[in-house]
């Protein structure tokens, strides 16, 4: 039997199509840089022309730029006058999105991203040493949203000059205890890339892995129809 084709959009390295390609799907990955290290099948271009023809495929992913809405740009740089206006793509996404007719999936880190949290997702509900928050809005299907397990402790690092250890990895940025290329790749399950850049921007392929499992085990509602 074929494997069910995804679409990746905004692929960057891949965390969240190798996710999906354990799950059972066969993916093309979409991005409008080069991204020589995705695991699987590459198209360069802009994911939003894509859309206007997207071919067979049973699911698309998109994982539009976040810097226009996430916490570190509404909170800390806003608060204190620092970065740049970013532009804002969820909206004309959605609408694409929704013009196909096809099952999506959106995600975001935490932030004011202006998606559905229809799901979130977090390293301790995979035993990662990594947090990662992410949000998932689903079009078209739908599935239950785990429950959030407490955390174990706290991110391990400096924070405002006060060192703190936990049993996660700070896989983000570089300094003040920020984890390592090897410890990150160790802490996402992320083996391909050994680009700290693009290990702080990917998700740890065992969260698409459950939505790509939650979506092939989804069976949508049937119309009844009522005898005449």
């Amino acid at each position: 039997m074929a494997r069910p084709r995804l679409l990746d959009l905004f692929c960057g390295v891949g965390g969240a199509g190798e996710g999906y390609a354990r799950a059972g799907f066969t993916v093309v990955g979409v991005d409008i840089i080069d991204q020589p290290r995705y695991p699987h099948t590459f198209v360069r271009a802009d994911a939003l022309d894509v859309l206007d023809d997207p071919g067979r495929f049973r699911l698309i992913h998109a994982s539009p730029p976040c810097q226009a809405a996430c916490a570190l740009t509404v909170g800390t740089n806003a608060s204190r006058g620092w970065g740049r206006r970013h532009e804002q793509l969820i909206p004309a996404l959605r609408a694409k999105l929704e013009a196909t007719g096809l099952p999506y999936v959106i995600e975001q880190p935490d932030g004011r991203a202006p998606i559905r949290k229809d799901i979130t997702l977090c390293g301790e509900m995979f035993g990662l040493d990594v947090i990662r928050h992410r949000n998932f809005e689903l079009g078209h299907w739908t599935t239950h949203a785990p429950v959030h397990p407490p955390h174990r402790g706290r991110v391990r690092g400096m924070r405002h000059g006060v060192w703190y250890d936990g049993p996660y990895v700070a896989a983000y940025g570089s300094g003040g205890g920020k984890a390592s290329v090897v410890e990150m790749q160790r802490a996402m399950d992320i083996d391909w890339t050994n680009v700290r850049e693009e290990l702080t921007e990917a998700i740890p392929p065992a969260y698409t892995e459950a939505i790509g499992n939650a979506f092939l085990a989804w069976r949508p509602l049937r119309r009844l129809s009522c005898p005449r």
